[in-house]
């Protein structure tokens, strides 16, 4: 059930599928005869320098993946010079999280309590130290995820005698991942709430479908909290534009991993529209369907100024916590390296529709 939740998408997974599909349809256009000497991946985001474009996306309940999970990973990401993105259902709350490391964070935002839940977390961002609130735009209604339906996963999740009657035979046939689950004290529950007592009496997956955030919320984040504003789940030129106009620092071009709504587009195919479309106002960044660092390439090639992973990075992290996190990391950051070998590119900032055919 647990990698059903990470692998699956909604619907039909046909979006999923695309998001993967559309970097295959991409080819490049290298240049011969000049070698570079040395490759630079290193890039600035929102004025922060960074080790290479590659972040960690926001992602839900990662400590039923490993104990390790948001803790782990914002280790891996000061290690590696770059960014991790905190989801609100993160599995240990913000503060404990924040004190994991000393390097930059995000926090992504869902509207847990309504509008009054969401001021909450925002001001406890800000006291942590949180560099940017990435407010998710594209879950005002929860998706049929058909794979979590087929395994009676249902939210909010809850131990209780049904809960342990429907999941227990599959645990029980995993024993290492219920022994590390159960040492870490069962965190399947959403630690923001739980650790917050002005919150703790709502029902929280209801919560943020009640009042889903709009563009007026960028601009009332922008007025209380001190750091970034960046707007995630932008596909069009339209909402690009938007975006621009009531105040986003930057725009997070996702479908949220084919999660929501299924025959979205694939992300590199609207990479290009909404890059047009802002006209370097602001920073524009990816995620969706990224494998090998060729395809880092591709998506810097096409105006990405950086690009998250997610699915990836959390597979490391099931298999061996930030240990994995840090081997797909390095893994990936290493193919882009070879890649801009090959292609006869210095240097990651260089990158652009030349690249490709």
């Amino acid at each position: 059930m647990v990698f059903d939740y990470v692998d699956g998408g909604s619907g039909a997974e046909i979006t999923m599928n695309a998001n993967r599909a559309a970097f295959d349809e991409v080819t490049f256009r290298p240049r011969m005869g000049e070698p570079p000497a040395s490759i630079s991946l290193s890039t600035t985001v929102l004025g922060q320098e960074l080790r290479s474009p590659l972040l960690f996306a926001p992602c839900g309940l990662m400590g039923t993946m490993h104990p390790d999970a948001e803790s782990g990973t914002v280790r891996v990401a000061e290690a590696k010079g770059t960014i991790a993105a905190i989801s609100s259902y993160s599995s240990k709350s913000l503060e404990h999280i924040a004190a994991a490391s000393s390097a930059m964070k995000w926090f992504q935002l869902y509207f847990l309590g309504g509008r009054a839940g969401a001021m909450s977390l925002v001001d406890r961002a800000e006291a942590c130290g949180y560099g940017a609130i990435v407010l998710t735009l594209d879950t005002n209604v929860p998706a049929s995820r058909e794979r979590d339906t087929r395994n009676r996963v249902i939210f909010p999740l809850a131990l209780n005698v049904t809960s342990i009657k429907r999941f227990g035979p599959m645990s029980l046939a995993r024993p290492r991942w219920l022994w590390r689950f159960v040492r870490a004290g069962m965190p399947f529950h959403v630690a923001n709430v739980v650790e917050a007592p002005t919150l703790s009496d709502v029902d929280t997956h209801a919560s943020i479908f009640n009042s889903p955030p709009g563009w007026s919320d960028v601009e009332w984040i922008r007025q209380r909290f001190s750091g970034k504003v960046v707007v995630k789940g932008i596909l069009t030129a339209e909402d690009a534009r938007r975006a621009v106009e009531v105040g986003a620092d930057a725009i997070i071009v996702s479908n949220h991993g084919g999660r929501q709504l299924d025959g979205a587009p694939a992300t590199l195919r609207a990479l290009p529209e909404v890059v047009e479309a802002v006209g370097g106002q602001v920073e524009v960044y990816m995620d969706g369907g990224i494998r090998r660092g060729s395809d880092i390439a591709k998506a810097m090639a096409l105006g990405a100024r950086a690009v998250f992973i997610g699915r990836p990075y959390l597979y490391g992290l099931a298999l061996a916590g930030d240990a994995g996190v840090a081997a797909v990391h390095d893994m990936l950051t290493a193919q882009l390296t070879e890649t801009m070998h090959l292609l006869g590119c210095d240097d990651v900032r260089k990158l652009d529709s030349s690249w490709l055919w």
